[in-house]
């Protein structure tokens, strides 16, 4: 009998709230708002809290097809940040939503490439775009995973649909 392959434990529902919102068009939407700890003492968003909310969005819209990365991470399997290329539109100011939106372009083999968009509600400018890959990497031994766990892979071929 072969070994059988740690499997990720199904999620709750996801209860509706105002971070979360359906896919659309192929995107995942995520709401954020600027808070005083994103912003300089001119009110103006730091551009780091940026890169975090693609992360949220990005764990989000992961969690919302069944892989909570809490789990992911409990089966030896990592996605770190390997590119990143970020175009700063418009600022976000103090006060000021925007929603974040994102979508996986391509998985090749351990690769996963992601896009975003991250639009102001109240003024509907383009305020950021960026790409962003990932690569899989076993935890244990350091090092790139030559393929995804099969669930892994399975759950992320529903975002490509």
């Amino acid at each position: 009998m072969g070994q059988e392959q740690p499997q990720l434990p199904p999620t709750r529902a996801i209860a509706r709230d105002n971070a979360l919102r359906a896919k659309t068009e192929g995107w995942f939407e995520y709401l954020v708002k600027a808070q005083p700890h994103h912003t300089d003492y001119g009110g103006v968003v730091w551009h780091g809290a940026y890169l975090t909310w693609l992360e949220e969005a990005r764990v989000e819209c992961l969690r919302s097809i069944g892989i909570d990365f809490a789990e992911l991470v409990k089966l030896g399997c990592d996605l770190p940040v390997v590119d990143l290329s970020v175009r700063y539109h418009r600022a976000l100011r103090l006060g000021q939503s925007a929603l974040i939106k994102t979508r996986m372009l391509e998985m090749t083999g351990v690769r996963i490439d992601w896009d975003y968009q991250m639009v102001g509600l109240d003024s509907q400018e383009l305020l950021l775009t960026a790409k962003i890959t990932l690569v899989a990497v076993d935890r244990d031994k350091g090092k790139i995973m030559r393929r995804l766990p099969p669930t892994v892979k399975d759950a992320l071929v529903q975002l490509s649909k």
